[in-house]
């Protein structure tokens, strides 16, 4: 199955109804990044009229997982992938739409490519950046995604 954003949309539908319910949709993907969009409304929202910041670290980490999962297709390889370890910084209020992109593609490549050739394991760091709409930085999240050839 070739990924796409509009397929990735409709998993979520019936797969992560959370996120789907969220207003999170993918709005861009290609060989190196991925963009995922959340827009600030009732349903993700904090005591402190902005998102919740869970709702933000979903559509940051849907943006890494994306491209691990494009990168895993394309291998044609079975592999596991698995969130080991997660941070996140907060800059701004997130209010409006919020874009989250990361750009780590050439490294889940890499790193599947290892993992085929050792046999072991591979840890990743991914960066996703949370931008709203006057093109500031709201948030950023690391997340470490352990890749393995089965």
């Amino acid at each position: 199955m070739k990924i796409t954003p509009k397929k990735i949309n409709a998993f979520m539908f019936f797969k992560l109804p959370l996120a789907w319910l969220s207003g999170m949709r993918v709005k861009k993907l290609n060989e190196t990044s991925c963009e995922v969009f959340i827009k600030h409304k009732w349903i993700n929202q904090n005591p402190f009229k902005s998102m919740f910041w869970a709702a933000q670290g979903m559509a940051a980490e849907m943006s890494t997982g994306v491209l691990v999962m494009q990168e895993i297709e394309k291998s044609k390889r079975n592999v596991s992938m698995l969130v080991t370890h997660q941070e996140g910084d907060f800059f701004k209020k997130a209010t409006g739409k919020i874009l989250f992109t990361c750009k780590g593609g050439s490294q889940i490549r890499e790193a599947i490519q290892r993992s085929i050739e050792t046999g072991e394991g591979q840890v990743i760091t991914l960066l996703s950046e949370g931008i709203n709409a006057d093109n500031i930085k709201v948030s950023s999240f690391k997340f470490q995604w352990s890749l393995k050839v089965k």
